[in-house]
């Protein structure tokens, strides 16, 4: 429902409101999973199979649409999508990642304390632990030193360790409060462009704050506010740097008036280069 909730709020609108050409391809199939067994051929990896039946066809849609000379912008539900998004992106190039979130996203299975893959993307697509030479799931362009996660508030102590002990470049909330926004998003584009073709941005809605937010599956206080965020966006756009986009983690049931699809509409413009004046 995340993907239609953004689409009602009007995303097509706003992308046309800040001169991009849009072209909607439309849903991905997705497995009904009220019929799949969640533990089915994994450990501790919740619909393991299903996440690889809409990632793979995901990494080629994203593919296809970079060869075509698109920037794809991918709709998630749960970020577990992001699997796709980047493999299809480092298909035929050398990526970096920003990834503006609450959660460090890079627990495996051998980790994770619920199981739940959108926890753990990041690990699956720089092959990690469980993930390791798992063709489906590995961004073969990507290195953890082009990966900058911004914004990082909720991480679990397995998963913060990992990070520490990872190449990757992780800037907290109070990262943000001490140096600002401009600084930190400035910093992690440094990373994620050095020496790559180009940048996937991940944007989790539960980055900003839930008083901004509040539709999403795991909120957590002390987020991104509305201006930090279109700000941290606006940088994405100046860089132009960006190769390929998502926006994840609307859930309308847990929404007010669908403000939070509606605000995933307006960063999207803003990190595509809309601006106030």
């Amino acid at each position: 429902m995340g993907p239609s909730a953004i689409r009602y709020a009007g995303l097509a609108d706003q992308l046309s409101s800040a001169g991009v050409s849009v072209e909607d391809a439309g849903d991905l199939t997705v497995p009904h999973l009220a019929t799949r067994d969640p533990d089915a051929g994994s450990t501790n990896a919740k619909h393991l199979q299903e996440v690889k039946e809409v990632t793979t066809t995901l990494a080629d849609a994203v593919s296809t649409a970079l060869a075509d000379g698109w920037t794809p912008l991918a709709l998630g539900g749960d970020h577990s999508i992001a699997i796709g998004s980047m493999v299809g992106s480092a298909r035929d190039a050398d990526i970096g990642v920003v990834w503006f979130d609450a959660h460090g996203d890079f627990n495996t299975p051998e980790t994770s304390p619920s199981g739940n893959v959108h926890g753990m993307p990041l690990a699956a697509a720089l092959g990690v632990g469980d993930f390791e030479d798992t063709p489906w799931a590995n961004a073969d362009g990507l290195k953890q030193e082009n990966v900058a996660i911004v914004g990082l508030r909720d991480v679990d102590s397995t998963e913060a360790a990992a990070i520490r002990a990872s190449d990757i470049t992780a800037y907290t909330m109070s990262d943000i409060d001490e140096r600002g926004i401009v600084e930190v998003t400035r910093d992690a584009l440094d990373v994620a462009t050095d020496g790559t073709d180009g940048v996937h941005v991940s944007l989790d809605l539960d980055w900003l704050d839930p008083r901004e937010a509040p539709g999403v599956g795991t909120p957590v206080r002390g987020g991104a506010t509305y201006r930090e965020a279109h700000e941290a966006m606006e940088i994405v756009a100046e860089s132009d740097a960006m190769r390929s986009f998502e926006l994840v983690e609307v859930n309308p049931i847990l929404d007010q008036h669908n403000e939070t699809a509606q605000l995933a509409t307006e960063l999207a413009a803003s990190a595509l280069g809309k601006r106030i004046l």
